[in-house]
């Protein structure tokens, strides 16, 4: 078999990566890997946001590895807290000597001639390098690095003041008594609002449309509880159990009793905020419960804001920027001296990588997605893409495991290269991700397709992934095995017109 710099190539050192990195260590350990981050640290997401409050809005518990138990005392971790772990399981699986740090990958070509991907690589001073791999694993996340999103405002020139995007956070932004507007209504903005209530004199939460949130303490008692009469790692277990499953009937029932779930989780805003708040105009969404995201504030934090008035929440279209704030549709106006564009992200598909096949390019968006880890016709890729309705790590760590069990059955095989074959593209094919969210919605059509029948349905459903990805047969009759010397059939890479 044909030489290459190295066996497996992961994209990304954050939660994901290092993830993987673990999975290959501890399942396939005659293989070597290697590391590209585009930044200078490990820590992926955690390592990058750095704006005040910044926090998971899923539980530890979920969110951790299910090979490391979260030991730490709060189940809604904040920043620093994630960064710490993923980077201590780095160091307790010796990962760090094996990553390349402030190098992007540009482009990556699958050669059928030698059955590997030469991939090209570029450094901060824009020097660029090859490097060849037997498999090629995308663990950068969804979106990109360089620049959330950002739309223009009328006049925001105007300002005089500071317009900032939560992505790009000033180290040394000073925000004491100062009038602060938040743009958003997403996660984002709900962990900035009463987390800069320290310091500001207000706080303005400005959205066009509420968001469902939820409330939900930081501290897991019964976790914190069974550790001390229980191994760490099977308490853990118990507890991330007891959470994928409330998780899951919770979605399920939302889903199936849309306006009872509605009902409720007003009620139990209502609960929080008191008689006298006017949550219709303010928390009561437009769409129905999980066709977003829901947010979950800890500890009601967001709730204690807006009582103690040192927060509200102004819902409304933005006319314009003014020099000393802005002036919203209805004729109302608000101050600020700081204004915080917590308007989202950018999304990607791939990590942003030029992906082609023999030297033609694969478009995204005319590919179908292969048990919610691969791509029709892309031989020796695995993407690292977790849940929107539950946490991100759980997706990745079956999607490790996966890549695992397969790099060992063409281990075990002899076979050089493993591909979803898919000969034609099927007409009734459903978007990649079925939200309503407004930054999905910008990019669906650069993201792969999926159909309702498997191996082709993307599920949003841990048992059922697990089952599949844990359990299921690696020759399922649509992965096309080839050895090295065999004769590669072309792909098709484009969708039916």
């Amino acid at each position: 078999m044909t030489q290459t710099d190295t066996d497996v190539l992961i994209i990304g050192a954050g939660l994901s990566g290092i993830g993987a990195a673990v999975h290959l260590t501890k399942r396939c350990p005659g293989k070597t890997y290697k590391i590209v981050e585009q930044r200078g640290a490990i820590g992926g997401t955690w390592d990058l946001f750095r704006y005040p409050g910044i926090r998971s809005d899923s539980d530890m518990h979920t969110l951790g590895y299910n090979f490391k138990p979260w030991t730490e005392a709060k189940a809604i971790a904040d920043g620093p807290s994630i960064r710490k772990y993923v980077r201590k399981t780095a160091d307790e699986y010796n990962i760090n000597d094996k990553i390349t740090f402030n190098t992007k990958v540009v482009a990556a070509n699958w050669s059928s001639d030698d059955q590997a991907w030469h991939v090209t690589t570029e450094d901060q001073t824009g020097a660029r390098e090859r490097l060849t791999c037997r498999f090629l694993f995308l663990c950068g996340g969804y979106y990109n690095y360089d620049q959330g999103y950002r739309p223009e405002f009328p006049e925001e020139a105007s300002f005089k003041g500071e317009i900032l995007h939560p992505q790009h956070w000033p180290e040394d932004l000073d925000y004491t008594g100062k009038k602060v507007v938040v743009i958003g209504s997403g996660a984002t903005a709900m962990t900035l609002v009463p987390a800069m209530t320290d310091k500001a004199a207000h706080v303005t939460m400005l959205q066009r449309s509420p968001t469902y949130v939820v409330s939900r303490p930081a501290v897991d008692k019964l976790a914190n509880s069974l550790r001390k009469f229980l191994p760490a790692g099977l308490a853990y277990g118990l507890i991330r159990w007891r959470n994928v499953l409330f998780q899951q009937f919770f979605f399920r029932q939302t889903r199936a009793h849309p306006d009872k779930a509605r009902e409720r989780l007003l009620g139990m805003v209502r609960e929080e905020l008191g008689p006298d708040y006017d949550v219709e105009k303010h928390f009561t969404p437009s769409y129905n419960p999980w066709e977003q995201r829901l947010c979950l504030v800890p500890d009601a934090d967001l709730f204690e804001a807006l009582k103690s008035g040192k927060a509200s929440v102004a819902t409304d279209h933005i006319a314009r920027f003014t020099e000393t704030g802005i002036e919203l549709k209805s004729g109302e106006t608000l101050d600020a001296d700081i204004i915080v564009t917590a308007t989202g992200l950018n999304l990607q598909y791939m990590n942003g990588i030029d992906v082609s096949i023999d030297g033609a390019k694969a478009a995204p968006g005319s590919l179908l997605n292969y048990k919610g880890v691969m791509v029709s016709n892309i031989p020796n890729l695995a993407i690292t893409f977790g849940y929107t309705n539950a946490s991100w790590t759980l997706k990745a760590d079956l999607t490790s495991e996966y890549v695992c069990r397969l790099i060992n059955f063409m281990d075990a095989h002899d076979y050089a290269s493993a591909m979803p074959k898919l000969d034609s593209f099927p007409n009734d094919t459903d978007p990649f991700v079925d939200f309503s969210s407004g930054y999905f919605q910008r990019v669906m059509d650069k993201f792969p397709r999926q159909h309702k029948e498997k191996p082709w349905k993307l599920n949003q459903n841990y048992t059922a992934d697990m089952m599949n990805l844990r359990y299921g047969r690696i020759d399922d009759g649509v992965l096309e095995f080839e050895t090295e010397k065999a004769e590669v059939k072309q792909p098709v890479l484009q969708a039916a017109e």
